[in-house]
């Protein structure tokens, strides 16, 4: 070997480390922590199945025309593909700058006025919120020196306030532009009843948990569609919300899909 070239020496070294960290990292340690996973955790080391789906992964409750199904919980929406979608996850990118509509799309402002509004109608609660009009779109004005326009309500709608420092408010005309114009987002004198994991995605469009509020908000609603107390509604979000990780990070949330197959067999 000493009378070998040292560059093939050093050649010979590489494959042999190639070779033995191939073996450990490639084959023996995915199989330890494979045995390790099967042997301690069976049912998260394969996905998390349950009758349905993954436990990890939410679905939408819905018909074929969208509607939700009036005997389930919903889930929160997603932005993943057309929903829940885990070749497509993702979120909107939408961010608390998107406020003005366009022809071709909502603004995420007017997405979440309009999923309010569909809730509150659907939990026969209050889906008014600020910065959002009583038709759920986003309450925003384009300001000019000498007109106020609604931009997100187009003509012939009525705009959400008559006028706005002195100046009488326009439905905005399709087609113009108002790029111009300051715009100026108005708040209200609402309080949300609809909470916030109801209106919004989640970050990967897979999260299958919502709130305990929004679980508790809907459960009237699932007891009667179901012919179940409400108590022994409200035992079961009891038996399918996880706590905070660790303790102490995040929030309790429900997982849905769990939820609902209970519900099934209750």
């Amino acid at each position: 070997m000493d009378r070998l070239p040292s560059w093939l020496r050093q050649h010979l070294a590489a494959i042999r480390a190639v070779a033995v960290l191939t073996v450990l990292l490639g084959l023996i340690y995915p199989l330890a922590a494979t045995g390790v996973a099967q042997a301690l955790f069976d049912h998260q080391a394969n996905g998390s199945m349950v009758k349905g789906g993954s436990a990890l992964i939410g679905q939408s409750f819905t018909d074929r025309d969208g509607n939700p199904v009036r005997k389930y919980f919903q889930s929160r929406p997603s932005a993943a593909g057309d929903g829940y979608d885990p070749t497509s996850t993702g979120a909107s990118n939408l961010g608390p700058e998107d406020v003005i509509d366009t022809p071709d799309r909502k603004s995420l402002l007017t997405q979440v006025c309009a999923r309010s509004k569909a809730v509150g109608e659907l939990e026969g609660v209050s889906g008014a919120r600020p910065y959002c009009t009583p038709d759920g779109v986003g309450a925003v004005l384009k300001v000019f020196p000498d007109r106020v326009v609604s931009v997100n309500q187009a003509c012939p709608a009525a705009p959400f306030v008559t006028t706005y420092q002195g100046l009488k408010v326009e439905c905005a005309k399709p087609g113009e532009d108002y790029a111009a114009g300051r715009t100026v987002p108005v708040r209200g004198d609402a309080t949300a009843k609809v909470p916030a994991d109801a209106v919004t995605a989640s970050g990967s469009g897979l999260d299958p948990h919502i709130s305990v509020a929004y679980a508790e908000l809907q459960a009237p609603r699932v007891a009667k569609e179901r012919g179940l107390t409400l108590d022994r509604v409200k035992a079961l979000i009891g038996e399918h919300t996880t706590g905070r990780a660790l303790g102490f990070m995040g929030e309790p949330a429900v997982n849905v899909l769990e939820l609902n197959l209970a519900l099934d067999g209750a």
